[in-house]
């Protein structure tokens, strides 16, 4: 088991490590604030993070929004981190019973629901004075959020590692952007994580992420490195290869153009 632990705790931080090089999530004196769920992917973000703060000089705070969900165990997270000696705070929203009110019959509750979270969230970073937002994303959200857009909203757009939001106030990171999910779940069972599930949205059957990570996991079954591919292609993109005129100047390409640079 310890040999099995730290063969995926090294892939889980090499990875990570990687993507802040690659995308400088993490700087010198940043504050950063974890948003921290009590799910397998916060704590495991949480991990990963502390592990940066060995070589790199910034404070970390962990945050929970206590969204009032029925049967929420409110103790757990505190516990949790008083035990880690991480400073934290929790803020109690009560956004499940918006949700629960405003959402229709029959319609899923996962994007009022996230909307009303992050919109807390951002305002609590502002408060805080945090430098940056961490979210547990991991690649197969990532993944998943690509075929959503593509399949439903009409778009190519997915989860980046590093945004800046649209009022330009906060930059939000995904440390675990390029993790997969079935390693972060075998490393919080290792760690023995205190879990804390999701109540609300979870329990909704037929929400289309699941029918999507269904269409992946199938994927996947028949050929062990289409995951893998379908990453590297969000990576690596030719905007003169699509039909987006805001990113590829198509007007410019003319006969008399092309004559020019023949001389």
């Amino acid at each position: 088991m310890d040999e099995a632990f730290e063969k995926i705790s090294r892939k889980i931080r090499k990875e990570a490590w990687q993507l802040n090089k690659d995308f400088g999530l993490v700087e010198e004196g940043d504050l950063v604030m974890v948003c921290l769920s009590g799910g397998k992917d916060s704590y495991t973000m949480l991990d990963v993070l502390m592990n940066m703060q060995r070589a790199l000089d910034f404070k970390l705070i962990a945050v929970n929004l206590d969204q009032k969900q029925p049967g929420f165990p409110e103790h757990i997270l505190p516990e949790y981190l008083t035990a880690t000696g991480v400073p934290f705070k929790i803020y109690e929203k009560d956004t499940y019973s918006v949700v629960i009110e405003k959402t229709p019959a029959g319609k899923t509750m996962c994007s009022m629901c996230s909307r009303l979270r992050r919109g807390n969230l951002y305002s609590i970073a502002e408060e805080l004075g945090a430098t940056k937002i961490a979210l547990g994303h991991h690649k197969d959200d990532v993944l998943e959020t690509f075929f959503l857009n593509l399949f439903f909203s009409g778009k190519l757009e997915a989860m980046p590692p590093k945004f800046i939001t649209d009022d330009k106030k906060h930059i939000v990171i995904r440390p675990l952007a390029s993790n997969r999910e079935k390693d972060i779940a075998q490393y919080a069972a290792s760690r023995n994580f205190p879990i804390i599930p999701c109540n609300l949205c979870g329990s909704q059957p037929n929400l289309q992420r699941n029918i999507v990570k269904k269409m992946i996991a199938d994927w996947e079954s028949q050929y062990h490195d289409r995951v893998e591919i379908m990453f590297n292609a969000i990576s690596n993109v030719s905007p003169s290869h699509l039909f987006d005129r805001s990113i590829y100047d198509f007007m410019s390409l003319s006969r008399n153009a092309v004559l020019k640079e023949e001389v």
